[in-house]
């Protein structure tokens, strides 16, 4: 459920409403809007009663929250949450490009790469050091070597780093390097990893498992959120269907679709939502006219030779060009004013 506070509620009375949710062994989520107040209330399913709170000082009006991501509900947060990336916002009308390789190979690559990135306009720079793979033969990346190789390409461009984290155990070593923790599709559901995130309070890009729900989704976004870290991006990547044409179908309709359900930012992910270059452009294109706040997008400067992932990158020539499209696409809308977020 919400309590909802006064306009007028004092500090005290929200803190005497919060004293009295913990004093019934149940979680208060804080949540301070431009006008009002809101506390979340999140338990373990028992049915708690409203009169617990509706008649404290400093409470408006208590009301449920229907759906089973109580958190990541605009039900409980209906403005747009703003994520930072860096000393960028991710949510706040403006658009946020990532780019780089699926991984980080050697020095010259990744320092290659991110210079590319940089003078292509984009905002942030994605690498992989740790990588899981289908095949166990396949490269599974640096490790902290490729870790400490982000850091470098950071500190030649002022780009922040984004990069996936795999295991609980690993999440303290990539928070020390990286500005963005990832959690890959295949790790959507690693609730130990989800939870381990939550308390790191590092901002997360969290992809969408390729075949989960939108509630799926959410609810794992909503691990996330229940140990105190509201710092989350999500990121529609495609799912799994019967098509073949494309290494994933990219679903479109996930973007307005979360747009309405959740207040946090949604980013696509084109190159493998496709898993060919060559349309990887198309759907970015797409993704920013549906309302995404970004995309994230693999540019590699020699992808024949790549490691990992090699047939949907961009060269930087191309990525350069994408990016423009995309702003001019922003741009567009932000002049039209054609809102990103569905309204009647």
């Amino acid at each position: 459920m919400m309590i909802i506070m006064r306009a007028s509620a004092s500090r005290e009375e929200v803190e005497n409403v919060i004293s009295r949710i913990k004093s019934l062994e149940l979680d208060a989520h804080l949540s301070d809007g431009a006008e009002r107040t809101v506390i979340g209330v999140v338990g373990d399913g028992r049915p708690v009663e409203v009169s617990h709170f509706v008649r404290l000082p400093g409470v408006d009006s208590v009301v449920p929250i229907s759906k089973p991501y109580k958190l990541a509900s605009r039900e409980f947060y209906p403005e747009n949450s703003l994520v930072p990336i860096g000393e960028h916002l991710v949510g706040n009308g403006s658009r946020v490009i990532i780019g780089g390789p699926c991984a980080v190979e050697n020095r010259e690559q990744i320092l290659e790469s991110a210079l590319a990135v940089k003078d292509a306009g984009a905002q942030a720079l994605r690498g992989g050091a740790f990588k899981p793979r289908t095949s166990p033969y396949s490269f599974q990346g640096m490790g902290e070597e490729g870790l400490k190789l982000l850091a470098e390409a950071r500190d030649l461009t002022g780009l922040p780093i984004v990069t996936e984290v795999t295991s609980p155990e690993l999440v303290g070593l990539v928070a020390d390097y990286a500005d963005v923790l990832q959690i890959g599709a295949r790790n959507m559901q690693n609730y130990a990893l989800l939870k381990a995130v939550g308390l790191s309070k590092r901002t997360v890009l969290l992809k969408r498992g390729m075949s989960a729900t939108i509630n799926d989704f959410l609810m794992a976004a909503e691990y996330i959120l229940s140990k105190g870290n509201k710092n989350i991006i999500l990121c529609e990547r495609g799912i799994r269907t019967f098509e073949t044409a494309t290494r994933n179908t990219t679903d479109i309709n996930a973007i307005p679709v979360l747009k309405i359900l959740t207040h946090l930012p949604v980013i696509l992910d084109p190159s493998h939502s496709t898993g060919d270059w060559r349309l990887v452009s198309a759907l970015a294109r797409a993704g920013i006219a549906a309302g995404a706040d970004g995309l994230i997008v693999e540019v590699h400067p020699d992808p024949v030779n790549a490691l990992s992932d090699g047939a949907q990158s961009l060269k930087p020539k191309r990525f350069t060009e994408l990016v423009k499209e995309a702003n001019a696409i922003a741009d567009v809308l932000k002049s039209a004013n054609i809102p990103t977020t569905p309204r009647q």
